[in-house]
């Protein structure tokens, strides 16, 4: 898996910028990326209190932000995708 820096890869700034907007707490949320033949793969985790936020109503806002981050990703000609861990019970 190649290392990559914040800026190279499309879509994963503007996801923490509008994560870190959305969430109380900051200090749980975690975006980590990966890039395979496949795309690019952003993993979120966020605190328990958080995922409903995230989520959002009829999973409205989780489903906006994939559609924005296919957008991002058609510019930057990369399929990205947006994946959500359940946090640890």
């Amino acid at each position: 898996m190649p290392v990559t820096t914040e800026t190279e890869v499309p879509g994963l700034e503007f996801l923490r910028y509008v994560l870190e907007a959305l969430v109380e707490d900051r200090d749980q949320l975690s975006i980590e990326s990966s890039i395979d033949q496949l795309g690019i793969l952003l993993t979120v985790r966020v605190s328990d209190r958080d995922m409903g936020k995230l989520i959002g109503k009829g999973g409205q806002t989780v489903k906006a932000l994939r559609t924005l981050l296919r957008i991002l990703g058609g510019n930057a000609s990369q399929r990205i995708n947006l994946k959500i861990l359940e946090p640890a019970v």
